[in-house]
């Protein structure tokens, strides 16, 4: 079975780059503090949910919908309702990760997809078979915190399809846990959609430069002509024993295009793409190239079945395309490359 490509859509216009350009699957969330980008501009309401679920079907592609924040007693019945809503529209799945919502959706809307979110922090095969046990999740959106020989272990464990991330922006954190944005804000990425609310990041223009905060606190300062990127804690330059450097995450993305045959040998059903608050551009940019890349490595696994691993080289000029769409302009692997293992 060929991997599937898993795309992000933040507005209708990119949801139709992300179809248009080779999709198998595109994720959206509604606007307000139900998913984990809630950022002002971003997100559909109901008609333009119905819109563009139309439009990806009509495609042959797949809509999952992002609910993957751990609601409060006091926004409760505002999930619920986005659930509701979802299956009323047709989302062919639910992304989430509090487990009081999928009792909800199971209980309520049993046909519908259960996908558990990365936001779930699921590492082991225990935790997704308990998930699928109770709730019946049929997919789960694995942490980039395994290495390919972790995944492929994982794979072999459970029942659950899995889905990786492939491209976009790295997470140092235990995801659905960071207290980051929490603590230098007051708003949690967990509960209320999104690290670093745009209410409190602010740009200066100053003499040393080009600076950014996050509620007062300096994240970074940028020399001229550097590109300067969206503020988070985790990506910021910090002063540590007299030296400023990215303490914690250099801005860097991450690329699975060298572990592509690995990753579909294991049996990985998936590849996600991160960016739902990127542009259309953006996406179909990356889609496209995605889309090929996934083809190409189909095409040379099929002609080494022996070793369905062997026979795979990035293209150049794949890798170069996908580099200057990435943080930093540079790739990593992240945690897949452990040669140790």
């Amino acid at each position: 079975m060929s991997l599937e490509l898993v795309c992000p859509a933040g507005t209708l216009p990119a949801l139709r780059a992300a179809v248009d350009h080779g999709a198998d699957a595109v994720y959206i969330g509604f606007r307000g503090a139900t998913n984990a980008r809630n950022f002002p501009g971003l997100n559909f309401g109901e008609a333009e949910a119905a819109t563009g679920i139309a439009y990806a079907h009509e495609r042959g592609t797949r809509v999952f919908v992002a609910l993957n924040i751990y609601p409060s007693p006091a926004t409760w019945p505002i999930a619920t309702e986005t659930i509701d809503r979802a299956a009323r529209l047709g989302a062919d799945a639910l992304i989430l990760a509090d487990p009081g919502l999928m009792r909800y959706a199971a209980d309520h809307h049993p046909a519908l997809r259960l996908h558990l979110s990365v936001q779930g922090s699921a590492t082991n095969w225990r935790a997704l078979e308990l998930y699928r046990r109770e709730f019946g999740i049929q997919r789960a959106v694995l942490p980039r915190v395994l290495s390919v020989t972790q995944v492929a272990r994982l794979v072999g464990r459970t029942a659950v399809e899995i889905e990786v991330f492939g491209f976009g922006s790295l997470c140092v954190m235990v995801e659905g846990r960071c207290a980051l944005s929490s603590y230098a804000t007051g708003h949690s990425p967990n509960s209320q959609g999104v690290c670093s609310p745009a209410h409190a990041v602010r740009w200066e223009e100053t003499p040393a430069g080009r600076q950014s905060r996050l509620n007062g606190i300096l994240i970074d300062r940028y020399a001229p002509g550097e590109a300067a990127g969206y503020p988070t804690l985790c990506k910021g330059r910090f002063r540590v024993n007299d030296a400023v450097f990215h303490a914690l995450e250099e801005p860097t993305s991450l690329n699975a295009l060298d572990v592509l045959p690995a990753l579909a040998a294991s049996g990985v059903r998936a590849i996600k793409v991160e960016g739902r608050q990127r542009s259309p551009a953006y996406v179909g940019e990356v889609t496209r190239l995605l889309r090929r890349a996934i083809d190409l490595c189909a095409a040379a696994r099929a002609e080494t079945p022996a070793d369905s691993t062997a026979g795979w080289t990035p293209p150049a000029d794949l890798l170069a395309a996908l580099d200057a769409l990435a943080e930093g302009r540079t790739h990593t692997l992240g945690a897949y490359h452990r040669p140790w293992q």
